[in-house]
């Protein structure tokens, strides 16, 4: 059936005009590629094209303007639905890290094990910008965020049938599309002329062990009503089981690793303590907790060894945690287990010769299952509680139990003092599980046509898309009731054993005995057990109207324009139990909140025609835009955003583009309205080691910290040991402003006469981001408070977000978000593709497409100057320098074979490790020169500090037939063929990247080698 140009506008991609212009261009089906690029090579033909009335003008994303497929400004890359296929995975977001160097993972199932809010999530990420900046479009238009953390798309939520190719611009792209495009925008093309049946199975496993996974779509296009009419629907139905630590050999090897700063040597934990990692072997290697089945009671006691501890066999003493302790991350997750329906229906007819309907609707349902350890608790595990009348924060912790306990055994209690101390885990009360369900549907309707003669068209449409996520976080702790189930005693009869609080034995209070495996009872379980719930929904309502043609002639052509506005909702609410409002359980805070933001947006184009046909001047075109838009919060100042690109083409075959785009985002509404919600992070205290002689950075003001003062002033040896909760939730703040950032990109294509079929085009890009939002890290907020010329206290602004309770110990690290400063990233691209026939043996198609960063870094003003972090090269950060993908795919009648590799360049685990190190040598080396007794003859290189870089292989083989009528489809293959599974990360210790099963997801998290089959049935 006839297609709108509008239509063609939102939905289509350069098939080939990216083959010759685009930075990264990923090659179409063969055959369009050798289409495109004899047209390209040969000016009468191109010369054909640009002057043929019936040559049919589409858009690619980044613009709507209508063009042919020579004239564009914009970096692009396109995916085509053969790569997809060819990859043998069922995650489009994993598709598009293999496929694109500049798209990072964000949110997936092999990094969110522990995440309140993203697991199940299958997010990406443009330039390692975040999420946040990054617009993920759905045929051009935008879609309802899948979380309350922010913008954040999955892609899971889509069929992946439905799915024609991906297009993808890694640079600002405001002017088009608004807020959130500052990265760039990953734009989704769904199927619009397929016809038939098509059903595909699909199942693979990684042959070690777990990974399995089986997806299966189906997929239906047909005309109707005489060809007016076009129907589409497409299903996917997808299983992922999910790796378990045990699943792989390397997880079984208990790691915690030090570096011994005397002794200048690789230390990891063992039986004994920390040893030199050359005077030990991988056997000896131990990282153990005490939180046992049973318990261990008077751990740090001085009898019997080390305290008391249950097994199996009863009660035992002489505890030894290295020894006797558990594996506490035998229960972790490599990747997390996912189910996913996806469902889809779109629908255009053609209402008279020159309007169009279109409907389409999406649903999808995820459900994603984490099964952790039991809860680990001990005596003095603080959780945050909030006093609901005052709003006051505070901690409670389970405490100590009496000697008089009626459960404790005499031998314990006879040994412990005033009170006994203990650790254990409550197996009883079951695994904690995170259970996340999310239910998506997401609605077009729209009417498009011509105007003016049919000179002009025009589109109008609407939208509207609801979220709902339903979290429940199975047997956490009721804190404050193992508190006071702990505090047991005997009734009046000498033999009933009762809680001794008596407003919480009228509340059902249920006495608990920890001593022992199985100890404790059905009933008590049920009381302490807590079962918190997060209910999310989400909704956005969004019309856009534009008209597009051309406004007059230039005698270079037509200036094509486009004129248009569009209004947004964007509300979310955020429920949960009390429990995550008031705390006082073993999870995060997360209170209740509601938002919503509305946006009025304008927005112009405009595409020149200044040269043509002219000497040095095959071509020089130059296009604009911009856009307007209204916040309804009184924060954001009236947007704007805008773009200039040229493209000059001095002579046949050679291209020269450069692009300038003003981008800005304005702050979300959980950044701007969220009250403190929950989080953990892991960090020092910058006054551990504080005592009352102590010279350390920061130690002057630590000392003035009331409960660490009052310590010292009671005990003149007393030195401050760290044990903070590592609470940090994360809050809005409704001062925000928008950020905005300033995109060059400069390029150069080539497709020279004297090699047919080749492409090459190398693009520099440059982003910075003025008052990025973000929040400041723990460690920095600490330095600021305690380590710089602004003295301690209210006069600190750094100090305001820091809670200490009486003790001194940190109870609170509040991550506000502000506008910090600037975000800066640069580098270059460079993409080469190559098509050769082989005749009678098929045809050869190379792609290759490279990304190189230069810089990239943030920084903020902090109380001495600004403080600025360089997170390029770095795997705390996920940024690596060089990242690349390649592949070459022969065809021969119906035979595809692909081979396609993934390369990720060397990095450190962190710079302030690297520069930590250097110092520590060149003070050995200044020791060694002066004859000095501490000099370290040959100090060791820290380990788990520079990586290697890491190299994918995958391969897969497809032959195509027809049998009665029916074409068929066979695949198969391996992802990556070598099983590399990426470096020896170590799960705790000094290396700032933590490693879950000794594996790291941006090295694919210890998957390994991947086989897949799979069959496609079409009639």
């Amino acid at each position: 059936m006839k297609k709108n140009l509008i239509t063609l506008a939102i939905q289509s991609a350069i098939i080939g005009g990216t083959t010759l212009l685009a930075p990264q261009a990923i090659a179409e089906e063969e055959q369009s590629i050798n289409r495109v690029v004899q047209e390209s090579k040969t000016t009468e033909n191109k010369d054909a094209l640009t002057q043929d009335d019936d040559v049919e003008k589409i858009t690619v994303t980044g613009s709507r303007l209508r063009r042919d497929s020579f004239s564009v400004a914009t970096p692009l890359v396109t995916v085509s639905k053969e790569a997809i296929l060819d990859t043998g995975l069922g995650s489009l977001s994993e598709v598009l890290v293999d496929e694109v160097p500049a798209i990072s993972e964000s949110s997936s199932n092999m990094n969110t094990q522990s995440s309140v809010s993203a697991t199940g999530l299958s997010t990406v990420n443009l330039r390692n910008l975040g999420t946040d900046r990054t617009l993920t479009l759905i045929d051009g238009r935008r879609v309802v965020s899948n979380s309350y953390s922010g913008n954040y798309v999955s892609l899971s939520t889509i069929p992946t049938g439905m799915v024609e190719k991906v297009e993808v611009i890694t640079g600002g792209a405001s002017a088009a599309y608004g807020s959130d495009a500052i990265a760039g925008v990953v734009n989704i093309i769904t199927q619009q002329n397929k016809e038939g049946f098509e059903f595909q199975v699909r199942g693979g496993e990684t042959p070690e062990g777990g990974g399995r996974e089986f997806t299966i779509d189906a997929d239906y296009g047909t005309e109707f009503a005489d060809g007016r009419g076009y129907m589409f629907v497409s299903s996917t139905w997808d299983r992922q089981f999910g790796i378990d630590v045990s699943d792989r050999d390397r997880s079984a090897v208990e790691s915690s690793y030090d570096y011994n700063t005397s002794e200048l040597c690789n230390e990891m934990n063992t039986v004994d303590g920390d040893q030199c990692m050359r005077d030990i072997t991988k056997a000896d290697w131990r990282e153990r907790s005490d939180g046992t089945k049973g318990g261990v009671f008077e751990e740090r006691s001085s009898f019997a060894d080390g305290g008391f501890f249950y097994t199996a066999d009863g009660l035992q003493t002489g505890w030894t945690e290295e020894r006797d302790g558990i594996n506490p991350y035998q229960w972790d997750k490599i990747k997390t287990p996912n189910d996913r329906l996806a469902t889809a229906v779109k629908v255009d007819y053609e209402l008279t010769d020159d309007i169009t309907g279109s409907f389409q609707v999406q649903y999808s349902n995820n459900e994603s299952v984490n099964v952790k350890s039991p809860e680990d608790e001990y005596e003095g595990a603080y959780v945050p509680i909030i006093d609901p009348e005052t709003g006051e924060l505070g901690r409670v912790r389970p405490g100590y139990i009496s000697t008089d306990n009626p459960f404790a055994p005499a031998i314990i209690a006879d040994n412990a003092g005033s009170s006994i101390s203990w650790d254990r885990r409550f197996y009883e009360v079951g695994n904690v599980t995170t259970d996340n369900e999310r239910e998506t549907v997401r609605t077009w309707a729209g009417l498009q046509g011509t105007m003016f003669d049919g000179d002009w068209d025009w589109d109008l449409s609407v939208g509207y898309g609801k979220f709902e996520q339903n979290q429940r976080r199975l047997n956490e702790l009721n804190t404050v009731r193992v508190s006071q189930a702990l505090d047991s005693e005997y009734a009046d009869d000498g033999v009933t054993i009762q809680c001794a609080d008596e407003d919480a034995r009228a509340a059902g209070c249920v006495p608990l005995n920890i001593f022992g495996e199985g100890s404790i009872t059905p009933d008590m379980a049920d009381w302490i057990r807590a079962t918190p719930t997060i209910d999310t929904e989400i909704e956005q309502t969004n019309i856009l109207g534009f008209i597009a043609g051309d406004l007059f002639d230039m005698p270079a052509g037509p200036v094509a324009a486009v004129f248009g506005a569009e209004y947004r909702k964007d509300k979310q609410t955020v429920s949960t139990d009390e429990g995550h409002q008031y705390g006082g359980i073993t999870f995060n805070l997360v209170p209740s909140f509601t938002g919503d933001v509305d946006v009025y947006e304008a927005f112009a184009e405009f595409a020149f025609p200044l040269l043509k046909n002219k000497t040095f001047a095959k071509s020089l075109d130059a296009e604009t835009s911009v856009r307007v838009a209204d916040y309804s919060h009184e924060g954001i100042d009236l947007m704007s955003s805008y773009k200039l690109g040229l493209t000059w083409q001095p002579v046949e075959g050679y291209m020269i583009r450069g692009n300038f785009a003003r981008a800005q985002r304005a702050p979300n509404i959980t950044e701007l309205l969220s009250p403190p919600r929950g989080d953990y992070d892991t960090y020092t205290d910058i006054c551990d080691g504080t005592s009352a002689t102590s010279t350390e950075a920061g130690h002057d003001n630590c000392r003035l910290e009331p409960g660490i003062a009052a310590q010292i002033a009671a005990d003149p040896d007393f030195i401050f040991e760290d044990d903070n909760n590592g609470y940090g939730p994360g809050a809005g703040n409704e001062n925000l402003k928008e950020e905005t950032a300033d995109t060059y990109t400069l390029g150069i294509t080539m497709s020279p006469s004297f090699i047919d079929n080749f492409n090459i085009a190398i693009d520099y890009y440059n982003i910075t981001v003025e008052d990025a939002i973000s929040e400041i890290g723990n460690e920095e907020l600490l330095a600021e408070c305690y380590d710089s010329s602004i003295g301690f206290g209210d006069s600190n602004p750094f100090c305001a977000d820091i809670t200490r309770d009486d003790e001194g110990q940190i109870i609170e690290m509040l991550q506000r978000q502000i506008n910090v400063g600037e975000l800066k990233t640069s580098g270059y691209d460079i993409a080469i593709q190559y098509s050769l026939d082989l005749n009678d043996y098929g045809r050869l198609a190379f792609k290759g497409d490279m990304t190189h960063v230069i810089e990239h870094s943030e920084s903020f003003e902090g109380n001495d100057g600004l403080v600025e972090l360089d997170n390029n090269g770095q795997l705390d950060t996920g940024i690596f320098e060089d990242r690349a993908s390649a592949s070459l795919t022969w065809y021969k009648d119906g035979w595809r074979v692909r081979w396609s590799t993934k390369y990720k360049g060397p990095v450190v685990d962190a710079h302030d490790r690297v520069d930590d190190y250097k110092e520590l040598f060149a003070e050995n080396d200044a020791n060694c020169a002066a004859g000095n007794e501490d000099c370290i003859e040959n100090p060791e290189t820290p380990k788990y500090l520079y990586y290697g870089s890491f190299i994918k292989h995958n391969v897969s083989v497809s032959y195509a037939f027809d049998f009665n009528k029916t074409e068929i489809r066979l695949f198969g293959g391996a992802n990556n063929v070598f099983d590399n599974k990426g470096p020896f990360i170590p799960r705790t210790g000094d290396n700032y990247e933590r490693g879950i099963g000794n594996y790291d997801s941006k090295y694919e998290g210890g998957v390994g080698r991947f086989v897949y089959l799979g069959t496609e049935v079409k009639f």
